[in-house]
Parts: C-alpha cells; structure tokens; sequence
C-alpha cells in the first residue's frame, strides 16, 4: 500500500515538471513545458541584445574624445575611480555644517558653556580622588606647649575623630550621644557620583570647543563668498579655521 503510494506521488510530481510526451522518445530527455522555455529565451535574447550594444558602443568610440570629468577621473583596475578633494574636516563636523546654521551652532555652544559653570559651581573643581586641603592654625607662646601639643586633646575629641573636617564631636557628647557621620560605604557611593560628574565636566568642555571650531569654520566659508581679493594664509585643520588675509579697502 505504501509502495503503491510513493510511485503515485512520483508519478505526479514528474507529470508537474515535464510535458507528456510519447513513451518512444523518452531516452531523449526531459522535455521542458512551454513557459520554462519562454523564459530561458527571453533571458537568452535580452543578454544578447546587451552584448550587441555594448560592442556597437566599442566601435564607435573616438579616441580623441575629451571632457572635463576625465581631469578627476583615474583608472584603477580597469574601472574609473573620481578623485576627491579631501577636506581636514571630522565627518560629524563636515555633517553639522551642511545642515546646520551659524546661530544654531552659537546657540549650543552658549548653552553647553552655561551647563559647564553650572557643573563648575557645583563641583567647586575639587579632586575626587584626594582629600580636601584644610588648615587649621594654632598658635602657643612658649616652645614647650608646641613640644606637648596634642590635638586630640586639644580639640577635646577623641583621636580617631581627629581626621574629620565636619561632625567632629566633643569627648562630652561622645559620652552623651553616639557617634554621627557617613559610612565607608557612603563615601564611595559619594566618591563615584563625583567621577561621574567630573567625567560630565570633561565631556562637556571638550563639545563646546567642538563646536566653537565649527562656528568658526563656517563663519571663514561664509567669509569666502565675498569677491574681495584674498590671500590663504594657514590651512584649515581639524581643530582649526583655515586663515585668509582680505585685501583692506576703505569704506565710504
């Protein structure tokens, strides 16, 4: 029942590939239904016509021909390469000044200085990693009592509280109330959000001379559609406007 089953199954997907054909000539081969062959020939005819082109264009060529794009055009590996002139420009500033205005650039750049002092302000520019420099002077009047200081005793506190620059409580409050102040814990919590915002800091200040540079870059091309004679004096850089000497004239 099976093999019965699998030979009719075979039997149609032969019938859905090839044309029915008399059984004498079925040691010629497949033969292929008419919409198979009509595509092979189209395909067949449209190569042929692209090739008939491409040699008619060959023979006709004029080896004398000249245009203007030849003088930018070079041939590597038998295919035309187009030389572009290269521009000392980043590709995010060649971007932002194709589609961006001088005002617009000047207007991000003042907002990113003002967030810089804000940050500024607020970070009081202390290093995180180290401790903040605090004097403490004291005066005596006689070399003995400097021989004897003790500043624990002095302050009236205990000696492990010495190092502290704020909530430095008194032996007598000590002995009345426990012992406030910040963890370990709470200090490398603090220490870390303050790399995070220095890090900010340096993010930021390095984006407002970004775009001062671009300000400036456009203003010099803005600069150039005036037809007063001028003279390049330094070429443009990548943190730099290229520098142009005008020729003076008098204003009436």
């Amino acid at each position: 029942m099976a093999a019965a089953f699998r030979k009719a199954a075979k039997s149609r997907q032969r019938e859905h590939r090839e044309r029915s054909q008399p059984g004498f000539r079925k040691h010629l081969g497949l033969l292929e239904k008419k919409k198979d062959y009509k595509l092979r020939a189209d395909d067949y005819r449209k190569k042929q016509e692209y090739l008939r082109a491409l040699r008619k264009k060959a023979l006709e060529k004029n080896p004398d021909e000249f245009y203007y794009k030849m003088t930018r055009v070079k041939l590597q590996d038998g295919v035309h390469v187009i030389k572009e002139t290269k521009e000392e420009v980043t590709p995010e500033q060649l971007k932002l000044m194709r589609t961006q205005d001088v005002k617009y650039i000047e207007m991000k750049r003042v907002a990113e200085a003002k967030k810089i002092e804000r940050l500024k302000s607020e970070l009081h520019l202390l290093d995180f990693q180290g401790k903040q420099q605090n004097k403490h002077v004291f005066f005596f009047d006689t070399k003995k009592e400097v021989e004897q200081f003790d500043i624990a005793t002095h302050l009236r506190t205990a000696p492990e509280l010495v190092d502290r620059v704020f909530n430095r409580p008194t032996i007598e409050t000590l002995q009345k109330e426990k012992v406030k102040g910040v963890t370990q814990q709470t200090r490398l919590k603090i220490a870390k959000e303050r790399q995070k915002q220095y890090n900010c800091l340096t993010q930021r200040i390095d984006r407002e001379k970004k775009l001062f540079v671009i300000a400036q870059k456009i203003q010099t091309r803005k600069d150039l559609l005036d037809k007063t004679q001028k003279v390049k004096v330094k070429k443009e850089t990548v943190n730099s406007p290229a520098i142009y000497k005008f020729q003076s004239r008098r204003k009436r």
